[in-house]
């Protein structure tokens, strides 16, 4: 993705989602790690599910380690199972899914989807239009 030159961005935050852990195929954290990069090489902060595992920790310590900031939101019943050992950045807990969903949307300028990210995004869709699920605005990548 470049020399590793900074590259201006009209982004100052972005929400990235993806998976609690690796995936099955190792591309999967090769591409976390890549975005992570590229967030670094344009200045851009994340906003993320607030995981220190999987393809979250990929990404969140990645973009730490290259001085961006980092804020992971997630809700209290997830952290025994999604936060192992020492958190990555600032975290901020919420109750529940709903309350996760409406934070990451306060704190973010985009959004981009990682492989292990597709529930969560129907998820949010759902939520966004008021649980109205119509097919011609579904849009679905799938992970092969």
């Amino acid at each position: 993705m470049g020399d590793g030159a900074a590259v201006p961005s009209r982004f100052r935050t972005i929400c990235v989602f993806c998976g609690s852990n690796a995936g099955r195929r190792k591309v999967f954290g090769d591409a976390a790690l890549e975005l992570g990069n590229e967030l670094v090489r344009r200045g851009i902060n994340l906003v993320y599910g607030g995981g220190s595992i999987g393809l979250m920790g990929v990404i969140a310590r990645t973009v730490r380690d290259g001085g961006c900031g980092v804020l992971g939101v997630i809700p209290k019943a997830l952290m025994p199972i999604e936060i192992s050992g020492e958190s990555v950045g600032e975290v901020k807990v919420v109750a529940d899914m709903h309350e996760r969903k409406a934070e990451m949307a306060r704190q973010s300028e985009a959004f981009i989807a990682l492989p292990g990210a597709r529930c969560l995004m129907i998820s949010w869709w759902i939520w966004d239009n008021g649980g109205a699920v119509r097919d011609d605005n579904m849009v679905s990548a799938r992970n092969s």
